[in-house]
């Protein structure tokens, strides 16, 4: 039985931001928008991206960039981001004060966003690129004249 050991590790880095005044729901939907894409394009991703979570995402990616490229020494154009999860952090608890004496809980959430990015081999992006350029929908090519003209008078003849 394969263990967690076994499997062949490649080099990475990986950032965490901890207590981020953000629900984890609504950190979750930005973390599910760049995980499994190359680091520089899921940067382009999160600048671009409405969400307010999208900002602290941000920052953790750069700053797991920052990690792989200083402290790992590796060429930040190769990363992949490999893992993204956030979990749920400590819920502060508020009161609000509302009619008759009564009072309203409001909670106010906190998450702790991970990003982890690993070094791809040049090879290994490329088959990957492949691989998702083959499962797009195919375009329709542009006949060429010869061909247009062939089919034209096939059809014609069938009539």
């Amino acid at each position: 039985m394969p263990v967690k050991g076994d499997a062949p590790v490649l080099p990475g880095a990986r950032a965490i931001a901890r207590y981020v005044r953000i629900s984890p729901n609504k950190a979750r939907r930005v973390v599910n928008l760049v995980r499994g894409l190359p680091a520089k394009e899921a940067l382009t991703v999160l600048q671009f991206a409405p969400q307010a979570a999208s900002e602290q995402v941000y920052k953790v990616l750069a700053s797991a960039i920052a990690n792989a490229e200083n402290n790992e020494r590796l060429d930040p154009d190769a990363l992949l981001v490999s893992e993204a999860f956030v979990d749920e952090g400590p819920t502060m608890k508020r009161f609000q004060p509302r009619a008759q004496g009564r009072a309203y809980r409001i909670r106010k959430r906190t998450c702790h966003i991970t990003i982890a990015v690993e070094a791809v081999a040049p090879a290994a992006r490329q088959a990957k690129k492949a691989a998702a350029k083959k499962a797009a929908p195919a375009e329709a090519k542009p006949e060429t004249k010869a061909q247009a003209s062939e089919s034209a008078s096939n059809t014609e003849g069938a009539e």
